[in-house]
């Protein structure tokens, strides 16, 4: 296994929009496996591929409190079934350190995505997993919890991190 380079915020690469998988091989487990390392290497509870440039919808997770439950997920996709039950979510991120960001996230949510072997799943996650989710997704998408700050606090972190 390797560990992979993180991209930090303001990075352009984060920006952009992963692909969906579409070929289940060995490259896939060795990726997944190459981002859990990553990940816990950097004692996060979550990962992106958009996050170490690659971009393709991949995901990994631990929640655990031993972390020793990873999770991956590929072509995820939230369906939020509740959009009125938000909960505010205090939100750090690999990408922007030092930064933590309360976001209002739905908790009621469908989660559907494959497996390493390409096979379906789904579930309605909950607590800690359902906001990790939803984060990982947006890094996927391209946006980052920078995003939820205001314009003032974005130019002030953005100015922080390119010193």
């Amino acid at each position: 296994m390797s560990i992979l380079k993180i991209l930090k915020y303001p990075d352009p690469r984060l920006r952009k929009v992963a692909e969906k998988v579409s070929l289940f091989d060995k490259s896939l487990e060795i990726l997944s496996n190459d981002m859990l390392e990553t990940m816990y290497k950097e004692n996060g509870i979550g990962l992106a591929a958009t996050q170490v440039d690659i971009h393709k919808r991949v995901v990994v997770i631990d929640i655990s409190e031993e972390r020793d439950d990873p999770l991956v997920f590929v072509n995820p996709v939230v369906t939020v079934l509740d959009d009125k039950s938000l909960v505010p979510c205090e939100e750090g991120c690999l990408s922007v350190p030092g930064v933590n960001v309360e976001v209002m996230r739905p908790d009621k949510v469908k989660l559907n995505w494959l497996d390493i072997r390409g096979n379906n799943h789904e579930m309605h996650p909950e607590g800690l997993l359902t906001v990790c989710i939803q984060h990982e997704i947006d890094h996927l998408e391209g946006k980052l919890i920078a995003d939820f700050l205001s314009p003032l606090k974005q130019s002030r972190l953005k100015k922080k991190a390119t010193k």
